[in-house]
């Protein structure tokens, strides 16, 4: 009878932070956040400068717990073609999944419009946290998604490589310690 007891403790127990962790991962350290103060921001050819384009309707979703939690979806006038002329482009990126009660961000369909060639990638800002980029992906009827991607320097960073004199300085937090 004691067995029984004990067994049934250690399934409830189980369920209850099997559950509890399922929630915390999907829902519980995001939060929506609103739309930069200075707007979306693209990285111009030009001078290497963050430039505000037009944008509405926008939704985003962040989490304190990492920096490559950050979604967002908006609108833009503008065109690939202005876009493709004016900004720095971002080859070899794919979306990163979002919560699925997150909606308008669908990392597959915005990733099936990458490669079908409708959707490009753009360099929003560098180094947004150490080794993470912002990019940008819009689709040619408007349509904008952005999200974090870890950078050389932070994949090298968070794999334990030695990073280089390329990178900027590593934050004291993340720096090994011997």
């Amino acid at each position: 009878m004691n067995g029984k007891i004990v067994g049934v403790f250690i399934l409830v127990s189980s369920l209850i932070v099997g559950a509890a962790l399922y929630y915390l991962q999907i829902y519980g350290f995001y939060q929506e956040v609103d739309a930069p103060a200075q707007g979306i921001k693209l990285v111009t050819l030009a001078n290497n400068d963050g430039e505000v384009i037009p944008q509405e309707d926008y939704h985003a979703i962040d989490a304190d717990s990492s920096p490559i939690r950050y979604r967002a979806c908006f609108t833009t006038s503008y065109s690939l073609a202005l876009l493709t002329e004016t900004f720095q482009m971002v080859e070899g990126v794919e979306p990163r999944n979002a919560p699925g009660w997150f909606d308008c961000f669908d990392a597959k369909a915005i990733a099936g419009e990458l490669e079908a060639g409708t959707a490009l990638t753009f360099l929003s800002k560098k180094n947004v946290h150490f080794g993470v980029d912002r990019i940008v992906a819009i689709t040619d009827d408007g349509r904008g998604y952005v999200w974090h991607e870890l950078n050389d320097c932070g994949e090298k960073a968070y794999d334990g490589t030695i990073v280089g004199e390329e990178c900027p300085a590593l934050p004291s937090a993340l720096a090994p310690t011997e």
